[in-house]
């Protein structure tokens, strides 16, 4: 790591939005050939610290330097004409474009009569080669490559210009493992050029494993700057929620203590529920205050079962069973009758609804089981945004303010609030936690065993089997969109028993298919 002078600084960055002081003298260095983490909990200020560096935001106090010398970036072309660049998280590229064309895109090399492509081309695959990708074919279409590679494609397109800083923002967010290292050999490659990276993310494992030095925000405030190998992970959370970590040391303690054998009768019971190319017939009960995770690697059908116990997608096949009473669940509007919620993984898309205020997007399910034609009162209305807001801490506490501007960890809690509101029995969370700080992570954890320990039934899926692990009391794995395994949470299940009762069971399926068993069925 270079220990020369810094690339960028930031010095006493303010930033005020009506109500709300996003950054409050907050200052940052980065310096080239190295890797540089922006910690701390949504809405520290991390994106906010970000757009000012590239333009987005104007800054209301503080300067920029870069390589000694002030500027002023009015826009996000002085943030690129001054050498810096960012990649985010949702790929912008241009799928109905070649990958050379998607590389050199705005950069093509032009001839008398126009676009030289085979030039362009060239070019294309001498900037792919910069990153170890030049085995792609630049004329390739850029939707045959793997999400994986479409974010190194990005990062080959940021490069071509005179790029001195790479901010990238949560780009391993849609990566398994392997594809994260490919990404990280790439992040590597550019650091030992010199290259100043500033990297964001919400996954420690990986802020260990790539960065040099981390900057720590909260409340729109600086914390301090830090060599990432002389902070420990526990000193790192202490500082970004400003807290010790009783909290989140507590939650697995609780899960231990309240890890229970289910007694009685289910209060949902599928059987043989199905819906071809999604979910294979599956069997599934759900008791009355018990948290049951789903568990399988990306793609496995988490999602696509979840959709089916709820009615969001309609089954062509199988049984279902509320309170013992045999029952159809093919629609939201019947689920939330028979006091079923669910929370979808698609925040944006699926979750809040980004120009209604926090107010109008927590009404929303009470509204709608209600009836349009019965308008909550303003009294009701108070009742429910005021209880949630304070409950599930929601920062900033105005009910009046646009979704869209709170951090993500705070929509997903006006989300479980949206919810709550409705008085569910049995709460299907899809991926709750993810994208969001630690500090708003260890609030939904906590607030998901308080649930159970209501009664209620949680049906818990997320990609950190970690989690799921911590706060299960019973786990479902799936494969392939099957269910291969059905565990009770003890000391014997982590993390790595789970994926290796995946491995294991295509290593059995495998066995099965060329050496059959005369009498027993291959293991599904």
């Amino acid at each position: 790591m270079s220990q020369s002078s810094p690339i960028v600084e930031m010095k006493g960055i303010s930033i005020t939005f009506p109500g709300v002081k996003a950054l409050d003298a907050v200052d940052f260095r980065l310096f080239p050939g190295e890797v540089h983490t922006l910690m701390g909990e949504n809405g520290a200020g991390k994106s906010t610290l970000i757009k000012a560096l590239t333009g987005v935001y104007r800054i209301d106090a503080g300067a920029v330097f870069l390589e000694g010398n002030q500027i002023r970036l009015n826009g996000t072309a002085d943030a690129q004409s001054a050498g810096i660049s960012t990649v985010y998280q949702e790929v912008n590229l241009c799928t109905n474009l070649t990958i050379g064309e998607n590389v050199m895109l705005g950069n093509e090399v032009r001839g008398a009569t126009g676009i030289n492509w085979k030039a362009t081309n060239t070019a294309a695959v001498e900037n792919l080669k910069k990153l170890g990708l030049g085995d792609l074919n630049p004329r390739a279409p850029l939707s045959s490559l793997s999400i994986a590679l479409q974010q190194l494609v990005a990062i080959s397109r940021a490069m071509v210009t005179d790029t001195r800083v790479l901010i990238l923002d949560e780009p391993t967010s849609s990566l398994d493992s392997v594809e994260v290292e490919q990404l990280f050999s790439v992040i590597r490659r550019l650091r030992d050029d010199g290259v100043a990276i500033l990297f964001v993310s919400h996954f420690l494992d990986q802020v260990y494993a790539i960065s040099d030095r981390l900057t720590v925000l909260r409340n729109g405030t600086f914390v301090g700057e830090y060599l990432t190998h002389e902070l420990d992970r526990t000193e790192l959370i202490a500082k970004m929620i400003g807290k010790d970590l009783e909290t989140l040391r507590s939650l697995d303690k609780q899960s231990a203590v309240r890890n229970h054998e289910h007694g009685g009768k289910p209060i949902y019971s599928a059987k043989g529920l199905s819906k071809q190319g999604a979910v294979e017939p599956v069997d599934l009960d759900l008791f009355p205050g018990e948290v049951v995770g789903l568990a399988g690697l990306l793609g496995s059908g988490r999602t696509e079962l979840a959709r089916l116990l709820y009615g969001a997608d309609k089954p062509e096949a199988g049984e279902v069973e509320i309170k013992g009473q045999a029952t159809e669940v093919y629609s939201p509007s019947q689920a939330l009758r028979k006091r079923l919620a669910f929370s979808s993984e698609n925040r944006r898309d699926e979750g809040i609804i980004r120009d209604l205020s926090v107010r109008e997007n927590l009404i929303l399910a009470v509204q709608a089981k209600r009836g349009w034609a019965k308008p909550l009162s303003k009294r009701e209305s108070d009742e429910i945004v005021n209880k949630y807001l304070h409950e599930l801490r929601v920062r900033p506490a105005d009910p009046d303010r646009a979704i869209k501007n709170l951090s993500g960890g705070n929509q997903q809690k006006v989300l479980l609030g949206r919810w709550l509101a409705t008085r569910p029995e049995i709460l299907i969370l899809d991926e709750p936690t993810r994208g969001i700080d630690v500090g708003a992570k260890a609030e939904i954890q906590e607030r998901v065993i308080e649930l159970a320990d209501d009664g209620v039934t949680v049906v818990f899926i997320s990609s950190e089997l970690e989690e799921v692990v911590r706060l299960s009391d019973r786990i479902v794995v799936l494969k392939d969109h099957r269910k291969i395994a059905e565990l009770t949470n003890d000391e014997s299940v982590t993390a790595e028993s789970i994926v290796t009762t995946i491995a294991r069971e295509g290593e059995v399926k495998q066995d099965a298919v060329e050496a059959p068993v005369p009498g027993e069925e291959a293991r599904r």
